[in-house]
C-alpha cells in the first residue's frame, strides 16, 4: 500500500516531543511490513534551527520537507507556514498513486491545505491527535478560536479518527460535537503506540551516566519529557521532597529540553532544599537518554493530557516500573503490575514514591511486568497490523461509495 503521512515535524526534529517520535518510529514500521512510506513535513528541526536537506530516505522512509516561511512562528507561535505544501502533496499523491493519507495532529496548517487536495484526489484522509484535542491542557484559546473558525471546514474532510485510547475517542467526539459534527463509532478506531523492543534489548551501562551527573548509588527517579507545565514537575519535585526524607540517597533526574518551565523548577528545587538531589540534563537523545534509561530505577510523569506516552512505553521497555497520573491514560500498568497509577497531587505522589523507592524488590517486580506488558502488546508488529486493518477498511470504504 502506498501511504502518505502528513506532520508539522519529523525526524530528527526532536526538539518537537511525542508525537514526533510516535510518527517516526511508526512510519519506519509500516515500510518494514513492506508498505510504500512517504513523509510530507517542513524544514524545522527546532524552534532555532532548520533541517537543510528536503528530500532523503531514512530507515526506507522517503522524507519531503517544505519550506516553513518562518521557523521562529513554527517554533515558539506552533504555527506553521509552509510553502509549496499543497502543490507537493498534489503531485505526490499522483505521482506516487497514494492509497490513503495519514496525518498527524488535528489542527494544523498542514492537514488544512493536504486534506482538501486528498478529498479532491478521491484518497481516503485518517488523522491521529497524538493527544492535542483537550481544550483544557494547552492553548485553550487558540484550539477553540482554530475550531469556531476552521473546523466545521476541516473536520468533516477525516474519514477515520484514529484515537490512542478510549479516552481519546471520548475526546474527539467531544471536539466534533463543539463544532456541531457527528462522529459516529464506525469512524472511529483505537490504535496504541508501539515501541521496538529490540532498540531497548541491549541497553549502555547505566554506571558511567551515573558518574557523569553525580547520581551516587542510591534509586533514581527518572522525568524523561518537555519541561511543561502539563507534564506535571511542579508536583513531582515537591513530592520526591517528601520521599527523599524516607530514601536519603535517592535522585530524580529531569531529562528533557526547557518549554518555559526550567527557571520556576529550579526555584523549586532550592526552595525544596534539593540542590543535591535534583539534577536536570537538558534534552539528551540516542545513547544518552538510553544511558539515562539504564541509570534509572524508577519512570515518573505525573501528566494530564496525554495522548498515549512514547516516553512511558520506552521506559516500560527498559524494565522499568512507572509512577503516572490518570492524564497519561494507561491504566494498563496497574492491572499488569508494571507500576501506579496515583492522583496529580503532592501528597499521593510523595507516598507513592516512598513505597517504591523503598522496596528494591517490589522494584524489581514492577519492572519486570513493565516489560512483558509492552512485549505482550505494545510492539509496532502489532501496531502496524491494527493500522493495517484501518488503512484497508477506509480504501473500501471510498471504493464502495465513490
Amino acid at each position: 500500500m502506498n501511504v502518505l503521512h502528513v506532520i508539522p515535524y519529523y525526524a530528527p526534529a526532536w526538539a518537537y516531543g511525542g508525537a514526533v517520535r510516535a510518527a517516526t518510529d511508526l512510519t519506519r514500521a509500516l515500510a518494514a511490513a513492506g508498505h510504500n512510506v512517504i513523509v510530507l513535513t517542513t524544514d524545522t528541526r527546532s524552534p532555532a534551527a532548520r533541517i537543510t536537506t528536503l528530500d532523503e530516505v531514512i530507515d526506507g522512509v522517503r522524507v519531503i520537507r517544505v519550506r516553513n516561511r518562518s521557523n521562529w512562528l513554527r517554533g515558539k507561535m506552533n504555527l506553521s507556514t509552509p510553502t509549496a505544501i499543497r502543490r507537493t502533496a498534489r503531485r505526490l499523491i499522483t505521482d506516487q498513486a497514494i492509497d490513503v493519507i495519514h496525518c498527524h495532529e488535528v489542527r494544523t496548517v498542514e492537514n488544512w491545505r493536504v486534506a482538501p487536495v486528498a478529498n479532491a484526489l478521491q484518497v481516503p484522509v485518517v488523522v491521529s491527535p497524538h493527544g492535542t484535542l483537550p481544550y483544557g491542557t494547552g492553548r485553550q484559546g487558540v484550539k477553540r478560536g482554530w475550531d469556531r473558525l476552521l473546523g466545521a471546514r476541516l473536520l468533516p474532510r477525516f474519514e477515520r479518527v484514529i484515537a490512542l485510547t478510549g479516552n481519546e475517542a471520548d475526546e474527539a467526539r467531544a471536539v466534533w460535537k463543539a463544532c456541531g459534527l457527528p462522529l459516529n463509532a464506525d469512524r472511529i478506531s483505537i490504535v496504541p503506540n508501539g515501541v521496538r523492543i529490540e532498540d531497548f534489548a541491549d541497553l549502555p551501562p547505566g554506571e558511567p551516566f551515573r558518574e557523569q551527573w553525580n547520581l551516587g548509588s542510591g534509586p533514581v527517579v527518572l522525568f524523561l519529557g518537555r519541561l511543561h507545565e502539563r507534564k506535571g514537575l511542579q508536583f513531582l519535585i515537591p513530592a520526591f521532597a517528601e520521599a527523599v526524607q524516607a530514601a536519603p540517597q535517592a535522585r530524580l533526574l529531569i531529562v528533557g529540553p526547557d518549554e518555559g518551565m526550567l527557571a520556576v523548577l529550579r526555584a523549586l528545587v532550592d526552595a525544596h532544599g534539593l540542590a543535591d538531589h535534583v539534577i536536570f540534563t537538558g534534552m539528551l537523545t540516542g545513547d544518552d537518554k538510553l544511558a539515562a534509561l539504564a541509570a534509572a530505577d524508577l519512570f515518573a510523569l505525573p501528566a494530564v493530557g496525554e495522548g498515549f506516552s512514547m516516553a512511558v512505553l520506552e521506559a516500560m521497555a527498559c524494565g522499568l516500573p512507572v509512577l503516572l497520573t490518570p492524564g497519561c491514560n494507561f491504566p494498563e500498568v496497574v492491572d499488569a503490575g508494571a507500576g501506579l497509577v496515583v492522583p496529580r497531587e503532592i501528597d499521593a505522589l510523595a507516598h507513592a514514591l516512598r513505597d517504591v523507592l523503598t522496596g528494591d524488590e517490589r522494584r524489581a517486580s514492577m519492572g519486570r511486568r513493565a516489560r512483558d506488558l509492552v512485549q505482550a502488546r505494545f510492539t509496532w508488529p502489532q501496531v502496524v497490523a491494527q493500522l493495517d486493518d484501518v488503512y484497508r477498511s477506509v480504501c473500501e470504504h471510498r471504493q464502495h461509495n465513490g
